[in-house]
């Protein structure tokens, strides 16, 4: 599971060591450039949004408002222990990227 997956679903890990992460091993793609330069200023204090947006951008997906809002109503399903929730939410980011 990335990091960015276990802690928008589970608290685990940490926003912090979730981003750290993200910091650490970063995509080449163009479009999450902005992301990490906003990662590497603000930190923890990034909104769960942008962190739903650059996941959706490391998935090869367009984070459109539309797409952020729908991650976050399939976030809270998937803490409301909605079944098949979660499986919902993989199948739309697909495998971690590496």
């Amino acid at each position: 599971m990335h990091p960015l997956d276990g802690y928008l679903l589970d608290g685990t890990p940490s926003k912090a060591e979730a981003i750290a992460a993200v910091l650490r091993v970063r995509s080449a793609d163009p479009r999450a450039q902005p992301f990490y330069r906003a990662l590497d200023r603000v930190g923890v204090r990034a909104a769960d949004d942008a962190l739903l947006a650059l996941r959706l951008v490391l998935a090869g997906k367009v984070p459109t408002d539309e797409a952020i809002v729908a991650m976050r109503a399939l976030r809270k399903r998937v803490h409301d222990g909605e079944p098949g929730a979660r499986e919902v939410y993989r199948s739309e980011v697909g495998a971690s990227p590496e």
